[in-house]
């Protein structure tokens, strides 16, 4: 299978031509994104349930997507996410998908995933908070 690499520049052109045209609404394009992207990544971490979310971690770290990943129950703490760009609202949207595509593989239900915190917005790490609906 070939694979594009994209830089942290490239993707932040892209947001702002995004957003250039269709302002905060391509916002839930990006997210759905990362949702296409994280499912193949959390297929795979699945194989090894019991290493489920050191597997997504490492796919995660791989993949250039983050620098540090931290997996808890309700919550995910990111340092160095690629996403992150100065921003006056939390800017990692496509994260914020795969990472609600591992949850909600991983327990077999629906779960909403928020960015609380974000590097974009000065914070020193993004965190997520993960819960079942």
């Amino acid at each position: 299978m070939r694979q594009v690499k994209l830089d942290q520049a490239e993707l932040r052109q892209i947001k702002e031509l995004y957003e250039g045209v269709m302002s905060h609404a391509c916002h839930g394009l990006f997210f759905r994104e990362g949702s296409v992207l994280g499912g193949p990544m959390a297929e795979a971490a699945l194989k090894d349930r019991a290493h489920y979310f050191e597997r997504a971690a490492a796919e995660l770290k791989e993949r250039g997507w983050v620098e540090e990943v931290t997996f808890s129950e309700h919550e995910v703490i990111v340092k160095g996410s690629i996403e992150a760009s100065p921003s006056d609202i939390p800017a990692c949207h496509r994260l914020r998908g795969m990472l609600r595509e591992f949850y909600e593989r991983f327990k077999g239900g629906r779960v909403k995933c928020t960015e609380e915190m974000c590097a974009s917005t000065g914070h020193s790490e993004c965190r997520f908070h993960v819960e079942e609906v």
